[in-house]
């Protein structure tokens, strides 16, 4: 039997090390580094072992001009956001990884994918969180089709495997990783070890027969997944599932795609008679529900999420302050962005607001970082400041420069277009984004400076 080399290995980080310390020299996080037991590697020639049973091994090496270029085969969740997330569908032998805070739906939109998809792909989803009553009271809850769906209870992964390899199936849902265990390792489930061993084993028998994992991943309580770093490394795709504040929706993101994109963003609706998660291909359903009346502080914006635009609201409350440190607020948006603007304002806009308190809120519970909310933005604020308010038929996107020059901003005129067929009559965007083949029903109103677009906006 292999004897076993003991080595130390950080949780956080998943670097190794020769001895235990108290701090991880990689990441220096404290207490992180565990011990981790793995069969010793097999010695060289020189120390007397042969190499003859790897003899064989060069007959695997092919140069890459020899390997056909094919498109890889996907089929469909059945859920258009969720394929979206994905890059088109899931890819056969890939392993994806979703994680989320509890309660998020990872369990509902996995179950529901099998049962949907279980009548064109042999399907088997394992738990070893919840027992076969739990699973089908949630079935039934959903309405799923269950007929040709398999269900296991099963926490050894070694048992898992000889089940899959049993029933033939070629999706799988591992339902968590964390409450897996391999009998030859020591340590208990949801160890370094454990999470290693489990991950490795599971993913090498995925990529050697076709078989696609969607590996349920519990997080810690700052967001990431729990466990050492190697977990997401060795995974093809990272899905996080996280609920919109204070609503009943669910975003999904993907962290790491080897298939897709990492940009896209997938909307989620959590249906509120039975739980079922549903595919929300209208955002602008979501993130404009406005009051019928315009009200001062209150502006559209058209982000751009991995390829398609979104149309969300941008709210303000400009108000003047007894402190001498007014505050400043950004819910959705970047704190340090906001403070930026407020002085390009000031610098260049002549809107000396040193003295006013400023809220600023993304409709919705929805976050981002797209430069391109800085105009709408600055119009919603002096909109506020002014008490002026803006018609609710007017939409803006630019980013904008220290120097207060308004620079334009990648797919400008597909923002346009979606911000025409919600029925928007004018749009202030970049001089460098205004096409002249701009669809019929919008005016498109071109600026340059800050100065330029307060113009604009002096003349509503």
């Amino acid at each position: 039997m292999a004897k076993k080399i003991t080595r130390f290995v950080c949780a956080d980080c998943g670097s190794e090390h020769s001895k235990w310390a108290g701090q991880c020299q990689d990441c220096s996080a404290w207490n992180t580094v565990v011990e981790f037991k793995e069969p010793r590697a097999a010695k060289n020639a020189k120390n007397g072992t042969s190499l003859a049973v790897y003899a064989g091994a060069t007959e695997v090496v092919r140069k890459l001009s020899d390997v056909k270029l094919e498109d890889t085969p996907r089929f469909s969740t059945n859920n258009s956001e969720f394929d979206r997330v994905l890059g088109g569908g899931l890819c056969p032998g890939s392993v994806v990884l979703l994680a989320g805070t509890p309660g998020a739906g990872k369990s509902t939109l996995t179950l529901q994918t099998l049962c949907e998809v279980s009548h064109q792909v042999q399907s088997v989803y394992i738990s070893a969180e919840e027992s076969l009553n739990q699973i089908a009271m949630r079935a039934a809850r959903l309405n799923l089709p269950t007929e040709h769906l398999h269900i296991a209870v099963e926490s050894d992964v070694l048992a898992i495997l000889a089940m899959i390899e049993k029933l033939q199936v070629k999706l799988v849902v591992i339902d968590s990783l964390q409450a897996m265990f391999h009998p030859d390792v020591q340590g208990a489930s949801g160890g370094v070890s454990q999470l290693r061993e489990c991950m490795q084993i599971l993913t090498q028998y995925a990529k050697q027969n076709d078989v696609t994992l969607l590996v349920i991943c519990h997080t810690t309580k700052d967001g990431s997944v729990a466990g050492p770093r190697v977990v997401e490394h060795i995974g093809d795709a990272m899905l996080m599932i996280e609920v919109l504040e204070g609503s009943r929706f669910r975003e999904l993101r993907a962290q790491k795609n080897r298939f897709g994109s990492t940009n896209e963003l997938g909307l989620l609706a959590m249906m509120p008679e039975n739980g079922y998660l549903k595919a929300v291909t209208n955002p602008a359903a979501i993130f404009l529900n406005r009051s019928r009346e315009p009200h001062p502080g209150s502006m559209v914006a058209a982000l751009w999420e991995g390829s398609r635009s979104m149309l969300v609201e941008i709210q303000s409350l400009v108000v003047e302050s007894n402190q001498g440190n007014p505050r400043r607020l950004a819910v959705g948006l970047d704190q340090n962005r906001l403070n930026m603007l407020v002085a390009i304002l000031m610098r260049h806009g002549n809107l000396a607001m040193f003295d006013q308190e400023l809220y600023v809120n993304l409709v919705g519970g929805l976050k981002t970082s797209d430069p391109s909310t800085d105009l709408p933005l600055i119009l919603s604020m002096v909109s506020s400041f002014r008490d002026r308010a803006i018609p609710q038929d007017w939409m803006a996107f630019g980013e904008v420069g220290l120097s207060g020059e308004i620079r334009p901003v990648p797919s400008g005129l597909e923002r346009i277009n979606q911000a025409a067929r919600q029925g928007f009559k004018y749009c202030v965007c970049p001089a460098g984004n205004a096409s002249k083949s701009a669809p019929e029903g919008i005016t498109v109103i071109p600026v340059e400076t800050l100065i330029d677009a307060l113009d604009k906006f002096e003349e509503i």
